[in-house]
């Protein structure tokens, strides 16, 4: 689907086609169609709003959320203290492995900041990459231009030199800014590593976003570069058995992440 979207030069409708895919909106259809039924045939149409509902409800529960999450898209495991401690090793050669973390999105102007800045997610894998940076001294690449779906001008590339210059006292080695998916995030990524003289790259995520990621990058690198997952994000939230059945704005962003990541695989983006 990535690619007839591309061959059609209209995959800036990308954020359009996943808004109207992703849940909530199949469900909320399936209750605008059991409402049509029901003056027609009034069983059909209350089995349909009936079964609209329950999915929104489920979907939006972190206990649907999380296992389904975990089952569909397989985390690989967090680099360990020993792995760490042969990366560090590792980069004393030449050349030494570099680190990409992948930007996850930009938020609009802030004006507590003066600037736009990262969004949780970016922020979040920013932080795990200077984290994997100090531990091992190898330098960072970060990945992400101006998205399909934003209207601003500011890179999350450049919001993140920012950040992490002046915030963590720690800048980066290469900005790639043009990348709009993460299809591009891995081939432009490459291209610039690969002139670097690059061999191995520590890849920073989300792990639901890993699978997709990994397959990116390793297209990308098509042999020449080895690919190592560097997963964050894995920790399992910490919920009664009560609140974990009820809707959330945590299970629901789970479900909506899942899903999004299963299309993506399926549509090759």
């Amino acid at each position: 689907m990535n690619e007839a979207l591309v061959r059609l030069g209209i995959d800036s409708w990308k954020p359009y086609v996943a808004a109207l895919v992703l849940p909530p909106m199949p469900f909320l259809v399936l209750i605008v169609v059991g409402a049509w039924f029901l003056a027609r045939r009034r069983r059909l149409g209350w089995g349909l709003v009936a079964s609209g509902v329950a999915l929104v409800w489920l979907s939006a529960s972190a206990a649907v959320a999380g296992p389904v999450s975990h089952w569909l898209l397989p985390r690989p495991p967090a680099l360990t203290e020993a792995r760490i401690a042969e990366l560090r090793a590792e980069a004393r050669g030449n050349p030494p492995p570099a680190i990409v973390v992948l930007g996850g999105g930009i938020e609009g102007p802030a004006a507590e900041y003066g600037a736009r800045t990262l969004n949780w997610r970016s922020l979040e894998r920013l932080r795990y990459g200077l984290y994997l940076a100090q531990k091992t001294h190898a330098p960072v690449l970060f990945t992400g231009g101006v998205g399909w779906a934003d209207t601003g001008g500011t890179s999350e590339a450049s919001a993140a030199a920012k950040i992490a210059a002046e915030e963590f006292g720690r800048p980066l080695r290469w900005l790639e800014d043009r990348a709009r998916d993460t299809r591009e995030n891995a081939r432009y990524s490459v291209e610039m590593l690969r002139a670097a003289g690059v061999r191995h790259v520590l890849l920073v995520t989300h792990g639901y976003h890993m699978p997709r990621a990994l397959r990116a990058f390793n297209e990308a690198a098509a042999g020449t570069m080895r690919i190592e997952p560097a997963p964050m994000g894995l920790a399992r939230r910490s919920q009664k058995a009560g609140v974990r059945w009820l809707p959330t704005n945590s299970g629901y962003g789970d479900m909506r992440d899942t899903v999004h990541e299963l299309l993506g695989l399926l549509a090759g983006a």
